[in-house]
């Protein structure tokens, strides 16, 4: 009952910056926290951010060390993950999902829906 496509990804130099978007569909108006992920190859799935409807936000500060920002337009349904200072090692396929109650931890996998995902390469 609900769709998430995840748009921005790409190829980008160490240091620089990508915006990612996470669009939302079908029934929305439950959905209550929408966070991202990240895999790289041959490694485990990493909670990266999450943010609920009213804008509380949490982050796993070992990865992004305060360089990610996760933002929420309501009104639109979609939710942005501003990254900056882009490192090699933050390569991997970025995922959007959502969560509906009853709720899973922020920073669990165990969310109710998620995106097809898209890939984020940074370079040396």
């Amino acid at each position: 009952q609900v769709q998430l496509v995840e748009s921005g990804g790409g190829l980008v130099q160490s240091g620089g910056s990508l915006r990612l978007s996470c669009a939302a569909s079908g029934r929305t108006f439950d959905l209550y926290v929408i966070g991202w992920f990240r895999q790289a190859p041959g490694k485990e799935r990493e909670f990266v951010a999450a943010i609920n409807w009213d804008g509380h936000t949490t982050y796993n500060e070992d990865s992004v060390k305060g360089r990610f920002t996760i933002s929420r337009d309501n009104p639109k349904d979609t939710v942005y993950l501003q990254m900056n200072f882009l490192k090699p090692e933050d390569t991997a396929v970025y995922y959007c999902a959502a969560d509906v109650p009853p709720l899973a931890g922020w920073t669990t996998d165990n969310y109710d829906y998620w995106g097809q995902g898209t890939q984020v390469t940074v370079s040396s």
